[in-house]
């Protein structure tokens, strides 16, 4: 069932306006379900009430993605790399 939509205005930054019509763009979706996402993501609280122990398994937990994502985006560099050695010869 789709929530109950109230239409609200707000000013907001060019810049701002820019980077939500990309991620629409890019995600195949209205900027407005940018904005929607994006607020029901928003805690403004954040990690400030969690344990030290989560705290300690959430930081390992984003480490290894970052870690992941490096080594993926190393494999692409060396990749790509390789394939301009290759046109030069």
């Amino acid at each position: 069932m789709r929530p109950n939509l109230v239409r609200k205005q707000y000013l907001v930054s060019e810049d701002n306006i820019q980077k939500v019509e990309k991620l629409a763009s890019s995600r195949g979706t209205s900027a407005a379900n940018i904005v929607r996402l994006a607020i029901e993501a928003y805690d403004p609280h954040g990690t400030e009430d969690m344990q030290a122990p989560d705290l300690m398994e959430l930081v390992s937990e984003k480490l290894k993605e970052a870690i992941s994502a490096t080594k993926k985006t190393n494999r692409k560099v060396a990749n790509a790399l390789k394939s301009l050695d290759t046109v030069k010869d």
